[in-house]
């Protein structure tokens, strides 16, 4: 849980709203992101079954700052119809979009088909 916290509080620079030993939520503008653990007798293999995504709005320089902490790309920057994008995995393996978004669309934008390693 530690690991986690430092990465989304420290490499990804979200504030941490509320920590308890067992809850820590994070707030950056409208977006809050709550870690806790998980149950030990769930199946759900670590970094499979998720997917964060975060909107950026200068992705070259948000993939500069994370490359320098040295953070772990699934998909690496790539030019998209919709804009840019990339995906990147949290230290227990979880993967977290990225992207710049060039246009939004009236019925919104699902960064779960984003995923996709090249």
């Amino acid at each position: 849980m530690e690991k986690s916290i430092r990465f989304y509080k420290d490499t990804l620079g979200i504030p941490i709203k509320t920590k308890s030993n067992d809850w820590t939520e994070f707030f950056n503008k409208d977006t809050v992101l709550a870690l806790h653990p998980a149950k030990k007798k769930s199946k759900m293999k670590t970094g499979s079954g998720m997917l964060v995504g975060f909107e950026v709005s200068d992705l070259d320089s948000t993939v500069q700052k994370l490359k320098e902490k040295k953070v772990k790309f699934f998909k690496k920057p790539k030019e998209e119809p919709f804009g840019k994008h990339a995906i990147i995995q949290d230290p227990d393996g979880h993967l977290v979009s990225i992207a710049e978004i060039k246009e939004k669309s009236a019925e919104g934008f699902d960064l779960l088909g984003l995923i996709g390693r090249e």
